[in-house]
């Protein structure tokens, strides 16, 4: 991704680090929301279990790329509108499973099964970025 800026930076790379990163994090967080948004709303009729729409935040984590409260809220991060869409797909239905069971039990994978038959394949390729993706 190429930044352009209106105004001029200095050419000291830290200063520069300062100002455009927060920059970059922004614009993450806005398309994250319009990308997960439009995932969720194509993934919700295979998840069955889940009765209206759940509510979801855009948060950045170092070590995970999705969490579900007891409550059903999902959290999801930024980072993960760097993968394929079937990585997304997979995380988002990950956490929608937690609505149903609240923990990785037999039960839980046996569902996440039933609505992604290869979520083993999709998880190894997303566990394969997730060092270069979670740490920029």
């Amino acid at each position: 991704m190429n930044v352009t800026l209106k105004y001029e930076i200095s050419k000291d790379t830290d200063d520069r680090l300062v100002k455009v990163k927060p920059l970059i994090d922004k614009w993450y967080q806005h398309k994250a929301k319009a990308i997960f948004h439009e995932r969720l709303a194509e993934l919700l009729p295979k998840a069955t279990w889940v009765t209206g729409i759940p509510s979801f935040r855009v948060m950045a984590m170092k070590k995970q790329w999705g969490s579900c409260s007891t409550k059903g809220n999902l959290m999801l991060n930024p980072h993960l509108v760097k993968a394929q869409k079937e990585c997304i797909d997979y995380v988002i239905l990950h956490e929608l499973c937690h609505i149903a069971e609240h923990n990785h039990s037999e039960r839980f994978w046996r569902l996440l099964t039933q609505v992604m038959p290869n979520w083993k394949e999709v998880k190894a390729k997303l566990d394969d970025m997730a060092e270069m993706y979670l740490n920029e």
